[in-house]
């Protein structure tokens, strides 16, 4: 089983190496009639493309993507999807692959160089290959096609943590996120986190993230009861992200600090005769269905493993050694997985409407 194929009625496979000549997907399942153009992809890849700021890795990669298959141009002059697999591709322009010729034999502490040895005997020393976060752009390029695949769906998300620096929640304000390098939905702490960064970027080390996902125009009823849930396939999806190693659903690790009375989201009916939840510690998922509230997952990045410092390790051949990464890389990775986080959210979410539509006739 190859593993690179990622959803149920709606499935993305991508392929594709960080050094080789492009990147590319197919998306399988998208419903027919669909009005979709390279220029609203390529939207949603600007945001995520590196070079843009000091604080991400200067490859430049213009990240033009281009539409091979799948689409078609009706009587009105629009191009829609036409139920069959939408291909597209992404050229590679910017490789630098002697920058890592020098420690092509050496394991980097962080990396997926030794697991990947040992499972497949071979690996790909260029940035890491398939394990290179080079890949996720054409997870970006997929969740702008799954969110319109339904209807009123607004996925959006933020930078809440820097290192050891949080937001202050107070000061929330979604218009901010697009105002800033960071993605950051609180204007008072971009200032702190610029010089904060600027200190780890010029010591040559990192920092890890925590991002925030907030989906709303979820349809109520989305998800299934024991191993289709929504919240365990929204976990599992942003835990495939790479550098992810933690993630929870509404008031996730610290509902273990809430009693049942806090944590219990109560219900009354609201002046439009409409059921209304007075909190939204679940983050919008119960019993793994969606209850029609905002879908809230966060996700922890670990500090990018590809560091100056020196760090002990060792060599194809056994032998211990040292080595330091350099290159071009994120001194915060976290940063350009805000619209990563929310296309695989996106993608579950519309594979989910799909899954439902087609269980019960409703959508």
């Amino acid at each position: 089983m190859s593993h690179n194929t990622f959803g149920h009625l709606l499935r993305l496979t991508t392929w594709g190496e960080s050094h080789g000549d492009a990147i590319g997907c197919v998306v399988d399942g998208c419903p027919p009639g669909i009005e979709i153009t390279e220029a609203e992809i390529q939207t949603f890849l600007d945001k995520r493309r590196p070079g843009q700021s000091r604080y991400t890795t200067q490859r430049q990669e213009p990240d033009r993507v281009k539409i091979l298959s799948g689409v078609f141009e009706d009587e009105a002059g629009k191009q829609i999807t036409t139920g069959t697999p939408i291909s597209m591709v992404i050229e590679n322009v910017d490789q630098r692959s002697k920058d890592y010729s020098v420690n092509k034999d050496k394991f980097r502490p962080g990396h997926a160089d030794f697991t990947y040895t040992q499972k497949y005997g071979i690996r790909d020393y260029r940035g890491g290959g398939r394990s290179s976060a080079r890949e996720t752009a054409m997870r970006v390029a997929a969740g702008a096609i799954a969110r319109k695949i339904v209807p009123g769906l607004n996925v959006r998300a933020a930078l809440v943590q820097l290192g050891p620096h949080e937001i202050n929640r107070d000061n929330w304000d979604w218009d901010q996120v697009e105002q800033n390098p960071f993605f950051s939905p609180d204007r008072e702490c971009v200032q702190s986190w610029a010089a904060y960064l600027d200190g780890i970027r010029k010591k040559g080390s990192s920092c890890g993230a925590v991002i925030e996902v907030v989906a709303t125009g979820v349809p109520a009823g989305l998800g299934a009861p024991i191993y289709g849930k929504l919240d365990q396939d929204i976990a599992g999806a942003l835990m495939s992200i790479n550098a992810v190693k933690g993630v929870e659903i509404g008031a996730g690790m610290a509902a273990a600090a809430l009693s049942g009375e806090e944590n219990a989201d109560e219900i009354r009916m609201g002046d439009d005769g409409k059921p209304e939840f007075l909190s939204n510690n679940a983050g919008g998922i119960l019993g793994g269905i969606s209850s029609g509230q905002p879908v809230v997952a966060r996700f922890a990045v670990k500090p990018t493993s590809s560091i100056l410092t020196p760090r002990k390790t060792i060599d194809a051949h056994g032998n211990e050694t040292e080595i330091s990464t350099k290159g071009r890389h994120d001194p915060c990775v976290g940063i350009r997985a805000v619209p990563i986080g929310e296309a695989m959210v996106a993608l579950v979410i519309a594979d989910h409407y799909l899954r439902h539509r087609a269980q019960t006739g409703k959508g």
